[in-house]
């Protein structure tokens, strides 16, 4: 009956495996079914492995969570039932890894939901991750004679009882563990072989699907077996922060020769909550979602979720430079991909300079800056798809950089407030990591490093007079020059105290190590290539929503005034302050549209009706924390260190980013900018005296 080693397999996988989704629900989780139904079916998942605790279902609520769970499950999709956990009343030690005493009690609890609920599901899954000792207990039974007589016994009956049995997937992949279960005579009952893999977080010397799955077909077809082969458990945590090694792993599973795929997991898991193998003793185990704890999707699940399954092979662009050399350095731009640094990029490109962009691509609608560059620059264009808290990455990628724009950062007021910490991390801790990264060179290339004006605080001090369009400050100094930066600084907001610290981290850096650095305290920008929201980015997003026929939420009354620069105009700003680095290291500058071009929420969008032919819908709601009344940055620190001022006023540069906006959209559009007079050079033009 067996075949030689050298014959052909007998079965044969499907050219392209199914894709499913392993997602683990405790008793009582009723919203969070309905959350992951709706997740499955936004990226067009059909397929879904959950476990069925052996163990919880002989708890009070446990039998009736579980007539709950499975039919509402099967209504939108095709479930392989994993059955595990032994009752701790029915082990040989009181813990769900444990053997039973009874072994035939597997059985029967298996044949008790068949009968109950095996309408709604064909396969059935029998323990999960055998020779893992946190799932089963191995050292409890030597030679797996226990284990061998428990799992034949059952699926012998699943069999009878009209199911298919899936062997529970082996995890570290072991050809000589399934050899035994052939040996012990489990395998003529089973259907399908299941495999776990978790390439360079648990198998840190991963040989590769292909090396791995070649040994396990070599023992089904040793002994003649048909079983298929599956892949019920792959997966990759982003503890580290690596989104992209989340997509890299992804990809490369669903090009496996097997029959079936289920990816792990859907979400991230809380936080608050223990393990199996108990609480954060491994953080790896916290973090293989494709969305965090927050709801906010992962890099994978977004680009899954916007472009479907079948066209992930197309974001070949994204991608992660390895062949570093000192004779192909590069400019590097963190957060590259967003609207500031696909500018700047551009710049650079266009004058002949090689470019590396270091971005994790967390923002929407990053993905598209990536394409178009890499559509126009070709191998100009370097990418590093990183993110800004691993250390080890940013060192790598600023060896090789002649000069650094440091933009990567959490940019909302609104989410630092909801999440402070992963702040922190981003904004304050990740600049330590570009300066140490910068430090460890002989050369240290020079840095410009974007903060905000939020470094100033809500400005409670000042007193602002409103009129019927916008607020203006008492003092007539600031109304003519707006504000310098002898402004003491105060934090406001977790998002101002990470940037404010992030801030002054550059300039101690350069006044203790030398590191030639600029600050630039930002207002508010705008151009092409901005995918706003109402957080960040607030002039398109408010362009879009009118483009869009959408209605426009405003916080606040409207009246709020802010210097606002178009993007080719910071541009410039960042070359000259590379320029000039010597002479400007250790300072930081005001950088903004300033008195000149001010305007407020309300005639920004009376503006922007002007070019849409008709009003904007608004709505207003509560003030923000944190949200000035009126912010204009004076600028004449930095025009007289360089000569630099905003040649863009705000109906020209409006009424490109509008019409970038409707040309992208494949719209048609013709504008008349409103008239204005030429911005002139002089200081005097810059700042009123």
């Amino acid at each position: 009956m067996n075949q030689t080693a050298n014959s052909q397999p007998i079965h044969t996988p499907l050219a392209a495996p199914t894709i499913g989704v392993v997602e683990w629900f405790q008793v009582g989780e009723h919203a969070r079914v309905e959350q992951v139904l709706s997740e499955l079916k936004e990226l067009g998942v059909t397929e879904l492995r959950t476990g069925i605790s052996w163990a919880d279902y002989y708890t009070p609520t446990g039998k009736a969570w579980y007539d709950w769970l499975i039919p509402t499950l099967a209504q939108q999709v095709k479930i392989l039932p994993c059955f595990l956990y032994t009752p701790p009343s029915l082990g040989e030690v009181a813990k769900t890894s444990s053997p039973p005493r009874d072994l035939k009690a597997y059985a029967d609890f298996l044949d008790v939901i068949i009968t109950d609920l095996g309408a709604h599901f064909e396969w059935v899954e029998l323990w999960n991750e055998p020779n893992n000792k946190v799932e089963y207990d191995y050292t409890l039974d030597h030679s797996w004679h226990k284990f061998a007589e428990m799992i034949g016994n059952a699926a012998h009956w699943a069999q009878h009882r009209g199911k298919k049995t899936v062997l529970g997937g082996m995890s570290p992949i072991d050809p000589n563990w399934l050899q035994v279960m052939f040996e012990r005579g489990v395998m003529q009952y089973i259907d399908a072989v299941g495999i776990h893999g978790f390439p360079d977080v648990f198998d840190q010397m991963w040989e590769g699907w292909e090396t791995n799955i070649a040994r396990v077909r070599e023992v089904l077809d040793r002994h003649g077996s048909t079983a298929q082969l599956w892949i019920t458990e792959a997966g990759f945590s982003t503890w580290q922060h690596d989104e992209f090694k989340q997509l890299q792993e992804f990809r490369n599973v669903c090009q496996t020769p097997v029959d079936k795929v289920y990816w792990y997991s859907l979400h991230d898991l809380d936080l608050d909550r223990s393990t199996v193998g108990g609480f954060h003793v491994d953080d790896r185990e916290y973090f293989f979602g494709l969305k965090h704890t927050d709801g906010t999707p992962k890099l994978l699940y977004r680009l899954w979720a916007e472009n479907g399954l079948e066209n992930l092979h197309k974001f070949s662009f994204i991608r992660r430079k390895t062949d570093f050399s000192e004779e192909e350095r590069y400019s590097i731009v963190t957060g590259g991909a967003g609207f500031v640094g696909t500018n700047l990029a551009k710049r650079l490109l266009d004058q002949g300079k090689r470019v590396l962009i270091f971005d994790n691509l967390s923002r929407t609608g990053v993905e598209r800056n990536l394409q178009w560059l890499h559509e126009t620059y070709g191998d100009k264009l370097e990418v590093y798809v990183g993110d800004i808290r691993d250390l080890q990455s940013v060192k790598r990628v600023m060896k090789y950089a002649d000069e650094v724009y440091h933009f990567a950062a959490q940019v909302a007021v609104t989410t630092s407030l909801t999440g402070p910490i992963q702040d922190f991390e981003i904004n304050a801790r990740g600049v330590v990591n570009v300066l140490e990264a910068i430090r460890a060179q002989k050369t240290p290339p020079p840095l410009v490093f974007t903060s905000t004006n939020k470094v100033y605080g809500g400005l409670e001090d000042l007193q602002f007079l409103p009129d019927k369009t916008r607020y203006n400050p008492s003092d007539k100094n600031i109304l003519a020059r707006g504000i310098s930066e002898t402004r003491p600084l105060d934090f406001h907001s977790p998002y101002g105290c990470s940037k404010g610290a992030a801030d002054q981290y550059v300039i101690d850096y350069a006044r203790t190590y030398g590191l030639p650095a600029v600050v630039f305290r930002m207002s508010c920008i705008y151009g092409p290539h901005q995918y706003g929201n109402e957080d960040q980015g607030w002039v398109a997003h408010f362009a879009i929503r009118a483009i869009e026929n959408k209605a426009i939420s405003i916080y606040g009354d409207g009246k709020q005034v802010r210097d606002i620069l178009f993007v080719e105009d910071l541009v410039d700003a960042f070359l000259l302050a590379q320029e000039n680095i010597q002479e400007l290291s250790g300072q930081a500058f005001n950088i903004g549209g300033g008195v000149k071009n001010t305007t407020s929420l309300l005639e920004l969008l009376d503006l922007i009706g002007t070019y849409r032919g008709k009003k904007v819908n608004l709505s207003f709601g509560d003030w923000r924390p944190g949200d000035q009344h009126y912010y204009v940055s004076d600028i004449q620190k930095f025009h007289e260190a360089t000569g630099w001022y905003p040649k863009n006023n705000v109906p020209e540069g409006v009424a490109k980013l509008y019409q970038w906006l409707c040309e992208t959209r494949g719209l048609e559009v013709s504008l008349e900018v409103p008239s204005s007079s030429a911005v002139e050079q002089e200081t005097d033009n810059v700042a009123v005296a």
